[in-house]
């Protein structure tokens, strides 16, 4: 959602220092996720979200290298029929939900399983948000797995690991003729 619509923002719309505050989240692209989590830890913690769900969530919602691949892609889509909606008396909203997301739909959906992967497989923020055994999340059990264990047992270590990986190949599959159509889009015809 964030990422859609700062990409809008940033593609379509006309506002004073737009290309500066672009630049701002060019070089929130620059920062290691590592620098900003005693800062988020912070802010969780004066929101008592420590050890919940929202704690582990809400942090990674807003992502910028989504809003700049979304503005990216946005600026290839033909100026042509958004005139039109605006012609027409489409509002920014309208256009966005009309017209901009079904067009878009191959780099969204790119967008979003890379975004799922990458918070599915998180370990490091939601090792240092949660504190009870109930609320971590499948990376973090199957570390608990190799651990806990004087000696490894490496089957009981697979079956953890296919619980993390068979989520995301389903949706990567589900995904797969969006990702397919999004590449065949971009590609030169000729």
């Amino acid at each position: 959602f964030f990422a859609v619509t700062t990409a809008y923002a940033f593609a379509f719309l006309r506002f004073p220092k737009k290309e500066w505050l672009f630049l701002l989240l060019l070089a929130a692209l620059m920062v290691p996720g590592q620098v900003t989590i005693l800062p988020n830890y912070l802010t969780v913690g004066k929101l008592k979200w420590i050890n919940t769900y929202q704690g582990i969530i809400v942090p990674g919602a807003s992502v910028a290298y989504g809003a700049f691949l979304l503005r990216q892609y946005y600026r290839t889509l033909p100026m042509d029929i958004l005139d039109a909606a605006k012609v027409d008396g489409a509002s920014h909203l309208r256009m966005l939900w009309s017209i901009v997301m079904p067009l878009a739909r191959p780099a969204i959906i790119s967008f979003s399983l890379l975004s799922v992967v990458a918070k599915w497989n998180d370990f490091l923020w939601p090792l240092i948000i949660t504190n009870t055994k109930e609320m971590r999340v499948l990376p973090i059990g199957i570390r608990g797995l190799i651990l806990e264990e004087g000696s490894i047992d490496w089957g009981v270590v697979m079956a953890g690991t296919l619980f993390v990986v068979l989520p995301v190949l389903l949706v990567f599959l589900y995904a797969q003729r969006y990702i397919v159509d999004g590449i065949a889009a971009g590609a030169v015809k000729g």
